[in-house]
């Protein structure tokens, strides 16, 4: 398995992690079985980056992380989130970036997920109504108690990234990248190399579009959030076709699945970027892991770019209400 840093701190990950959210919320029916099998095949191939949060499954993905790696801990990198809270059913309670708060998320994530400490922890999203310089103060906290090795934010916005940075250096920097969200290479992705801050791309496949395996609203099950988000609706969808179907004609080319395609793009963007693309299957586990054979020339990165270029995806990528917390 080929490994990046992330940071100047020392972490070095598998270069594509596995993210974990789909397996207990959002992206429809839920079997633990081959989640379980799913994550324990991402070990077997290589794979050391987990990615969950204390929010997916109001708990449950912890715990399902954490009862599956507690054998090989030793070698796994676990990344974790606090601070968008929810209720027991799952509704959102909003954000909370109070230095109370983000002990006690620590202690129960900790709890929950039956682990001495988590290897990064990250701010899930940046709270307005705390400055930055507290909240992270209390995350370094966290690192001095030795419950978390290193620090990193999510959808912060390039001013608070530097705030934060002052108080205790940040790892890593997880935000939506993919080849049809790309606003993060004006101002996000340049602060962050500026001050040696590591990439974490979610959503790398655009939230499953890129793949080609959704054709129509109603390939989302009933349940699925995505059938709420505007680049999923209406003529967004219909547009949003369009510029899969570009990169699935692009990846016929090369040999390669369109997932590959659009993975291998994201991560000949910078050996600083660690994707996290979201898996709940194996077989589909397996062919993004594909991506990392696949090479791209310049001539081939220039082509993937024009066809998607920065702005191409119709709708924004979350609700309105979403979008409200992201590059705070």
């Amino acid at each position: 398995m080929q490994t990046r840093k992330l940071g100047r701190q020392g972490l070095e990950v598998s270069a594509l992690g596995l993210g974990c959210m789909g397996m207990s919320d959002f992206y429809g029916t839920r079997d633990e079985a081959e989640s379980i099998a799913t994550i324990n095949h991402a070990l077997d191939r290589g794979v050391t980056f987990l990615d969950t949060a204390d929010m997916y499954g109001s708990g449950a993905n912890e715990e399902l992380v954490g009862r599956v790696v507690r054998e090989r801990r030793e070698w796994v990198v676990i990344a974790t989130k606090f601070g968008n809270m929810r209720a027991a059913d799952g509704t959102f309670l909003g954000v909370n970036g109070r230095p109370d708060y983000v002990r006690s998320a620590c202690d129960a994530s900790l709890r929950r997920s039956g682990l001495d400490l988590f290897d990064l922890y990250y701010q899930h999203r940046v709270d307005p109504d705390v400055p930055i310089e507290e909240t992270v103060g209390a995350m370094a906290e966290l690192v001095t108690a030795g419950k978390v090795r290193y620090l990193g934010l999510s959808e912060a916005a390039p001013e608070t990234i530097r705030r934060a940075h002052a108080v205790h250096p940040i790892t890593a920097l997880q935000t939506e990248y993919s080849l049809w969200t790309r606003d993060v290479e004006a101002d996000i992705l340049p602060t962050c190399r500026e001050l040696g801050i590591g990439f974490v791309p979610y959503s790398p496949l655009g939230r499953g579009f890129l793949t080609g395996q959704i054709k129509s609203p109603d390939d989302l099950v009933e349940g699925d959030s995505r059938r709420n988000h505007p680049r999923f609706q209406g003529d967004a969808f219909q547009a949003n076709l369009d510029l899969a179907a570009s990169v699935a004609a692009l990846a016929a080319e090369k040999g390669c699945t369109p997932a590959q395609l659009a993975l291998a793009w994201v991560l000949a963007q910078g050996d600083d970027i660690v994707p996290i693309p979201g898996t709940k299957r194996r077989r589909y586990l397996d062919d993004n892991l594909g991506a990392l054979e696949v090479e791209l020339s310049d001539s081939d990165l220039a082509r993937i770019s024009a066809a998607l270029p920065p702005g191409a995806a119709q709708g924004t990528r979350y609700p309105a209400a979403s979008m409200a917390a992201v590059g705070r």
